[in-house]
C-alpha cells in the first residue's frame, strides 16, 4: 500500500497548534538552527553580469631592477586572473486552503504566520549549508561554496589556507575562519533583485487538485537568489579533517590547529581599507561538538597558565564566545561526516 504524503496544511495541523483558549499556540521551534543569526554576518554585493559576477585577482607583481646611468629601465607588468562566480535561486510555496482559513476564523493570520516561520528557517538553513558545501560541479543549480574552493591540501593559493587536523575516516569536521567584506568574501545577488530571503504574499490563487478540479488557496512565496564570491582567499582559512571520535577522546590539540589557522589569515587585525572600501569582519564558524571541545580544553588548564581561552563577547546584541577577539558562530550546517580532504 502506498504511503500518503501530506504536502498541505490540514485541519488536523491547525488543531495541533490551537491552545486551550482557541488561539494559535506559540510553536516550540525545535528544528531551528542558528542560520538566521549567521545571516547578520553576510555582506551582499550585486552581480556585475546578470546572474554572475566577474572580478580580477592579482596573481603577480611587476619586476623592478637597480639601474645605472645611461642604461634603460627594464619594462614589466603585473599579472591578473579573471574569476567568475555564479548565483542560483531557491524557492518555496506555502499553500493553505481558503476553506481551512475560514474555519480558523480570527486566527487566520496567526495560522498563516505559524506556517511561514518554518519556511524561512528551512531556507536560511539551506543557504548557510550552501555557503559551506554546495558545488556547481556536482549540481549546476547550486552556487559555489567555500568547501569547493578550499578543498585540496597544498602550498599554493587557497590550498595553503587549510590546516590538516589529521583525521582519516569519514567522521571529520571543519572549523572555518571567514572574513566578510567587499574585498574578501561576500554573498552575491543579481543586480536589480532583492538580497536575502524574500517573502511575498501572493493572495488568493486558483489551483487544481489531483483530479484536475479547481479550488482556492492563500499562497505565500519564499525565494532567494544568491551566490558567493571570494575576492581575497588569503583572508579565509579552514581547519579540516578534525576527527570527531579523536576529538571526543581528547587526543586532538584543537587550539594548536586554531592557532595555525589564525596565522594563515593575511589580515588578522582588520584595518582601514584603501580606495574607499570598508574593513572586513572575521567570524569563526564551528559546530556544537567543536565548540564544546574548545570550551573543555579552555577550562581544564591551571589557574596560573597563559592559555589562550575562549572569552564571551557581544555580537548583534547576543552573547557569543570569541577566540583571539574573533566571534565564534555555532551552526549545525557544519557536519561531522566530512570525508578526508587530501
Amino acid at each position: 500500500m502506498a504511503t500518503l504524503v501530506q504536502k498541505f496544511l490540514s485541519q488536523a495541523d491547525v488543531y495541533k497548534r490551537t491552545d486551550g483558549k482557541g488561539g494559535i499556540a506559540d510553536v516550540m521551534e525545535v528544528m531551528n538552527d542558528t542560520s538566521q543569526d549567521i545571516f547578520t554576518d553576510f555582506v551582499g554585493m550585486p552581480c556585475n553580469e546578470g546572474t554572475k559576477h566577474t572580478h580580477a585577482i592579482r596573481t603577480g607583481l611587476p619586476s623592478v631592477s637597480w639601474g645605472a646611468l645611461y642604461e634603460g629601465i627594464v619594462q614589466s607588468k603585473s599579472q591578473t586572473q579573471q574569476v567568475s562566480d555564479t548565483t542560483g535561486f531557491v524557492e518555496a510555496l506555502s499553500t493553505v486552503d481558503q476553506r481551512l482559513l475560514k474555519l480558523a476564523g480570527a486566527n487566520k493570520l496567526a495560522v498563516r504566520a505559524s506556517e511561514s516561520r518554518p519556511f524561512i528557517e528551512a531556507m536560511a538553513q539551506d543557504l548557510v549549508r550552501s555557503m559551506f558545501y554546495y558545488n556547481p560541479a556536482t549540481n549546476p543549480r547550486h552556487p559555489k561554496g567555500l568547501g569547493a574552493r578550499f578543498g585540496t591540501l597544498g602550498n599554493v593559493g587557497a590550498s595553503n589556507q587549510i590546516v590538516d587536523g589529521g583525521g582519516v575516516g569519514s567522521d571529520n569536521m571543519s572549523i572555518w575562519f571567514v572574513t566578510w567584506g567587499e574585498r574578501d568574501f561576500f554573498s552575491l545577488y543579481p543586480d536589480g533583485t532583492d538580497w536575502g530571503i524574500v517573502q511575498e504574499d501572493k493572495g488568493q490563487q486558483r489551483v487544481l487538485d489531483a483530479n484536475g478540479n479547481p479550488y482556492y488557496v492563500e499562497e505565500e512565496m519564499f525565494s532567494s537568489h544568491m551566490g558567493f564570491g571570494v575576492k581575497d582567499w588569503r583572508n579565509i582559512s579552514r581547519v579540516a579533517n578534525v576527527d570527531l571520535s579523536d576529538l571526543q577522546a581528547g587526543t586532538v590539540d584543537l587550539y594548536t590547529l586554531m592557532r595555525k589557522a589564525y596565522y594563515k589569515l593575511q589580515r588578522r587585525r582588520q584595518e582601514k581599507v584603501a580606495e574607499g572600501g570598508t574593513p572586513g569582519r572575521t567570524v569563526i564558524y564551528a559546530n556544537r561538538d567543536a565548540i564544546e571541545a574548545l570550551d573543555g580544553l579552555a577550562t581544564n588548564g591551571g589557574s596560573t597558565d597563559s592559555f589562550v581561552r575562549l572569552r564571551p563577547m557581544e555580537l548583534e546584541g547576543k552573547e557569543v564566545m570569541s577566540y583571539r577577539g574573533i566571534p565564534i558562530r555555532e551552526t549545525d550546517a557544519l557536519l561531522n561526516t566530512e570525508a578526508r580532504i587530501v
